[in-house]
């Protein structure tokens, strides 16, 4: 460690010490903007022998229960780097170096337990029910619902979880260590959003670190230092997926994407099903060939809402579609008409017998039968002429031969027309 560390830290230490307590908010609001000294508080950490190493987690201590927002955000990015080092100590086997991390582990675990009166919590979730709509899903692109009697009893009823409440801890034994680590990883993890950019790195590299070391892996990513084995639980590596599942979006794509492939590599050879379920859900919903850089900055999970105008399908009943409907059911009969009144068309059958160019006896009423099958031809003619039967003038040709034959054959056949 440096002494230009040294010195940022012993002026951040005597800081906060002089402070009148009106200036406490201002103080906690410029704080998370002190890049230098979020870098040096890093490296006393990571330093277990080191004299700082006290006086700063009883500083932390001191910000996170003054109840100030800002401070005690301050405290919680270090938790991942905090966690790291315990577990690294105590795989050592050397508890004495770990002494101060260890209380302030525990100081935030009892202060996060109880509220403000000092009773203790009951946290609760709520699980989603994929019948309803939510900004992770539609439940139409997830398909046909069976619309059951156990699936609607079902339907409006919503299934809580609660975790809690949760047993005050006087210090870190092997039966306890990861319950009282996974509950700090669970606020950390509420904590997200506020959390910077280093901090998540932390949290990428301690989770690649805690479930590769002792193992062939630990060779690959080349890391030093601890060489045995780091027992973990299966809760625990559920709450590392959370942060790391967060991370990936978050302008740490390649660390979020080893740390995600080396707590599978971990879960697998644990037999641990939930980390196993949730690190092939998370690896399953990554996007191909995108975000392949880790300084792109924030990115934001891309997810399918609702549209506030309703969706008209293509097969929707409307009026538009009702109007046209009609207008075709009008359009065919009449089509139809036309033709069945041109194919029941009917020629009144004259039998010609016998027609006479000559004047017979009675002549008269001879010359006005001719003179009536003249006009009724005429007629005929007109008829077939019509516009409406232009397009099936074939049938109308053959009539008109038909009537003319019948004519001719009268005509030159002796004898008087008869009806």
């Amino acid at each position: 460690m440096l002494a230009v560390d040294t010195g940022v830290v012993e002026e951040w230490l005597s800081e906060f010490k002089t402070l009148p307590e009106a200036s406490i908010s201002s103080y906690a609001t410029n704080l998370k903007d002190k890049s230098a000294l979020i870098s040096s508080l890093y490296k006393v950490i990571q330093e277990p022998q080191s004299e700082l190493l006290e006086p700063v987690c009883h500083q932390l201590f001191e910000f996170y229960r003054s109840g100030e927002e800002q401070l005690l955000r301050f405290t919680l990015q270090f938790l991942p780097e905090l966690i790291w080092c315990y577990l690294a100590v105590s795989a050592s086997r050397d508890l004495q170096s770990s002494g101060c991390i260890e209380a302030l582990l525990l100081g935030v675990y009892n202060l996060e337990i109880v509220d403000k009166e000092g009773h203790s919590k009951v946290l609760s979730f709520t699980i989603p029910s994929l019948s309803k709509p939510s900004v992770y899903h539609e439940p139409s692109s997830i398909g046909s619902m069976a619309l059951t009697e156990g699936a609607l009893s079902q339907h409006g009823l919503s299934r809580v979880v609660y975790s809690g409440p949760h047993p005050q801890r006087e210090m870190l034994t092997a039966q306890n260590r990861f319950e009282v680590l996974t509950f700090l990883l669970l606020c950390y993890n509420a904590a997200l959003s506020y959390m910077p950019a280093v901090s998540l790195q932390s949290l990428c590299q301690i989770c690649s670190r805690i479930c590769v070391c002792g193992y062939p892996r630990q060779q690959v990513r080349k890391y030093k230092g601890v060489n045995c084995r780091i027992p973990v639980s299966s809760e625990f590596m559920v709450q590392m997926l959370t942060g790391i599942y967060y991370a990936f979006y978050n302008g740490e794509w390649d660390l979020a994407r080893k740390a995600m492939d080396d707590v599978l590599y971990r879960a697998q050879l644990e037999l641990y099903p939930e980390p196993l379920l949730v690190a092939n859900a998370i690896k399953a919903s990554l996007p191909k060939g995108a975000m392949k850089s880790s300084k792109e900055g924030t990115r934001c999970i891309q997810v399918e809402i609702t549209p506030t105008s309703s969706r008209i399908s293509r097969n929707a009943v409307t009026s538009m579609s009702i109007r046209g409907h009609r207008w075709k059911r009008h359009e065919q009969p009449e089509n139809g008409n036309d033709a069945t009144e041109l194919g029941n068309f009917v020629i009144p059958e004259i039998s010609v017998t016998s027609v006479a160019g000559e004047r017979t006896g009675n002549g008269e009423k001879s010359r006005a039968l001719a003179e009536n099958d003249v006009q009724h031809l005429q007629g005929v003619q007109e008829t077939a002429t019509d516009p409406r039967t232009d397009s099936k003038g074939m049938p109308e040709i053959r009539r008109q031969k038909s009537v003319r034959k019948m004519m001719e054959d009268g005509i030159n056949s002796s004898g008087r027309v008869q009806f």
